[in-house]
């Protein structure tokens, strides 16, 4: 059935509001959820923080008293959103294992977005970037058996598998190498402006997560892991944002947000497992459906066009968290020796990649390889999860006996 949320009338803007009672959901169970509800809850944290983020800077740069009055009201409710969504996670979870979770949600997120983009440039940017969300979860799995004496399928079940991707230390790029080619707004199918947000509003999320709780560990082979890889985070933002057509104005960016976010929370409500959530996922689209009404009024009035110019006439297929296993390895066999060189992709170091590695590295090895040879004296060995059989890459293959 289709559903286009610019026909469908939300809850009024000022029944939204939330008390104390409301606001206190109930937690996912660490032990019993599915994996994939807590990637939902993580995803859509991270939609809500840009949601708030972005309209703090619309506000920011808009002179209007009234207009920064309307988005203050919707950004409080968002603001509620937000911490509805986020306090799903269990305060039992430590730090790691929710950083565990978090590159699921990369990985698995931008898998199923790269396997479903249609442009050809954009695929290939979430191609590059997941090999590398890959290899940040095989690193952070064992730090975590290392420092938590866990397995991190305890988190991951089977459905993500943990091996190495493209190497952690060959991420740190010259910051000119990490700015993409942005899509043409005129142009672009709406899907491709929904994903190039998605993807940009999870990594920023992670991004954040990593700058905060780095350093809230003791252990140093943990804060400089840390350190590490929110680096390669920060190259990941710029790399994913660059891809949205500055040209958009204000106005029409508002709209892409708000249309996102009905997007996301609809898909979510189809395809979550757990009842509970599941009716956090309906309340909040239904709410953001007012918003968006909201910011097409916005747009019509001061971009003068029609919202339906510029944006799906109905909701695409579902974004669906699902084992990408056998995509994974493809890529990995294919694409793992990229790097960028300007807006583009090479398969050789090049000058300015190699004198950007010698003076980050200083000769030393990077904290993403010391985290495995360190496990490897303490556990006897490193940790994988190699559901699939053999590592795809014959060099990167480990002798179990």
């Amino acid at each position: 059935m289709t559903f286009n949320p610019l026909r469908e009338r939300g809850i009024p803007l000022d029944r939204q509001l939330r008390n104390w009672r409301e606001l206190n959901v109930t937690p996912i169970d660490p032990d019993h959820a599915d994996p994939y509800t807590r990637c939902r809850i993580i995803a859509m944290n991270g939609i809500e923080v840009e949601a708030i983020m972005f309209s703090h800077q619309l506000a920011r740069h808009c002179p209007d008293l009234e207009i920064k009055q309307q988005l203050a009201g919707v950004r409080y409710i968002e603001a509620q959103q937000q911490k509805a969504v986020n306090w799903l996670l269990p305060g039992l979870a430590s730090v790691l294992e929710t950083t565990i979770a978090y590159e699921q949600v990369a990985v698995d997120l931008t898998a199923w977005v790269a396997r479903m983009e249609p442009d050809p440039y954009l695929k290939q940017a979430y191609q590059f970037g997941v090999l590398e969300d890959f290899d940040h979860l095989y690193r952070y799995a064992n730090l975590y058996e290392m420092i938590e004496h866990r397995k991190a399928e305890k988190i991951v079940d089977d459905l993500t598998e943990v091996m190495p991707g493209r190497p952690t230390y060959l991420h740190h790029r010259h910051p000119t190498d990490n700015v993409r080619e942005p899509y043409d707004r005129s142009g672009a199918q709406p899907i491709s402006k929904l994903h190039a947000l998605t993807i940009m509003a999870a990594e920023q999320q992670t991004m954040n997560f990593y700058m905060n709780v780095g350093p809230t560990y003791m252990e140093p082979i943990a804060r400089q892991l840390y350190q590490e890889i929110g680096l390669i985070e920060e190259e990941h933002v710029t790399h994913y944002e660059s891809l949205v057509d500055p040209g958009e104005s204000w106005w029409e960016m508002l709209l892409n947000h708000e249309y996102n976010e009905c997007y996301l929370y609809h898909s979510f409500m189809e395809t979550e497992s757990d009842p509970k959530v599941k009716a956090v996922w309906e309340l909040h689209l239904n709410m953001e459906l007012e918003h968006l009404r909201l910011a097409a009024e916005l747009f019509k009035r001061h971009d003068g066009r029609d919202p339906e110019q510029v944006l799906a006439p109905e909701l695409p297929a579902p974004v669906t968290f699902e084992p990408n296993k056998g995509y994974l390895r493809e890529l990995i066999a294919t694409q793992i020796d990229y790097t960028t060189l300007g807006t583009g992709y090479v398969q050789e170091a090049h000058e300015r990649f190699e004198r950007m590695q010698e003076a980050l590295m200083g000769g030393e090895k990077a904290p993403s390889e010391q985290v495995i040879t360190d496990n490897v004296h303490k556990s006897g060995e490193e940790y994988r999860l190699e559901t699939e059989g053999p590592h795809p890459m014959g060099s990167l293959r480990v002798d179990r006996h």
